[in-house]
């Protein structure tokens, strides 16, 4: 047995920072940070960095050999963990045995590459469905294991729980240095706006630009009165470049925008309408479910952390993701490849 103090990264020697998940919304949007920021910059690609963005083509993290075998060919010292089973609520809600399983298989078999290949860090990213249905807001980092998540989408929820307790386990027999970080919902260009398994944002572009294409209503599913806090993608990966780079903890941060950036489903879609265009009949179909109506989380740790940090306005980054997808259309993953 042997145990690790490692230190933070810092670019000055060489580094080697896997990505898995890579080709994913969140590890397009790091990519994208990485190769626009200035060189050297807080949230710029750093002297002697290697940035390698993997995807599930290069190997099935759900098997461990294969696991093993990526991370013996890459050898890297950090990891920001982003692969992961995902869906939307209804796909959550009809394969929930699947969504628990597979991401268990995946997070066990990374972590534990990280460990056995000595990994100086590994950032794993979570989700706020993993807090509990019934809860006191906002939601902060204290309250992940205070009681059973939503049941919509239990099995996703429990997976994630799983890696905030490997984690510790980590840390507390080998000294690991592993974390982890719960973004709220995220959005942004190469996201998946496959109708059938997207979350609700790309969703509904897709779904809007159809019935403007189609010439028919764009009915959006539940009653729009849910609220939700969404992040821009190319903010959410400057969060994480950051976590990798100064936090230094086990405890998991939010990474969001403030609890005063709530916006309603129905606002989301009308944000929708106007980006992509929309002059038909438009309305919700209240027969279909909400889920949660709300789970407003604090980001409070985080800017105590980080310092000042500016958002970008939810409607400036809509219509950015907007225009990307009618740009894109062809080559964005819209399940109909």
């Amino acid at each position: 047995m042997w145990i690790r103090r490692y230190p933070l990264l810092t670019g000055t020697m060489a580094s080697v920072i896997l990505v898995t998940g890579g080709t994913g919304l969140v590890g397009k949007a790091i990519q994208h940070v990485i190769e626009t920021e200035p060189a050297g910059s807080r949230f710029g690609k750093k002297e002697g960095e290697t940035w390698i963005f993997v995807s599930s083509s290069e190997a099935d993290l759900r098997d461990a050999e294969q696991t093993r075998k990526l991370f013996e060919k890459y050898k890297p010292t950090h990891v920001i963990h982003l692969a992961a089973l995902v869906g939307g609520l209804f796909k959550n809600m009809k394969y929930k045995l699947t969504f628990l399983r597979d991401n268990i298989l995946i997070n066990d078999n990374v972590l534990h590459a990280a460990y056995t290949h000595r990994c100086k860090k590994v950032v794993s990213c979570l989700s706020t469905c993993v807090f509990p249905d019934k809860v006191e807001y906002p939601l902060d980092e204290q309250k992940i294991h205070s009681g059973p998540p939503h049941e919509s989408n239990f099995g996703y929820a429990h997976a994630k729980r799983m890696v905030d307790v490997q984690n510790h386990a980590y840390k507390e027999e080998f000294g690991c240095n592993f974390t982890s970080a719960i973004p709220t919902n995220v959005f942004g260009p190469h996201d998946n706006f496959d109708l059938e398994g997207s979350h609700v944002i790309p969703g509904l572009i897709h779904k809007c630009y159809l019935a403007k294409k189609n010439g028919t209503p764009f009915v959006v599913a539940g009653t729009g009165k849910p609220l939700r806090q969404f992040i821009f993608s190319y903010d959410l990966a400057k969060l994480f470049i950051w976590q990798l780079r100064e936090y230094d903890d086990v405890e998991p941060v939010i990474l969001s925008v403030g609890e005063e950036e709530e916006v309603s489903i129905k606002q989301v879609a009308d944000a929708i309408v106007k980006a992509v265009g929309f002059e038909g009949d438009y309305s919700f179909d209240t027969t279909r479910a909400d889920g949660q109506f709300r789970k407003p989380a604090s980001n409070k740790k985080l800017l105590d952390l980080i310092g000042p940090f500016q958002f970008t306005p939810f409607e400036h980054a809509l219509e950015f993701t907007v225009k990307w997808f009618l740009e894109n259309y062809e080559n964005a993953r819209t399940g109909k490849k």
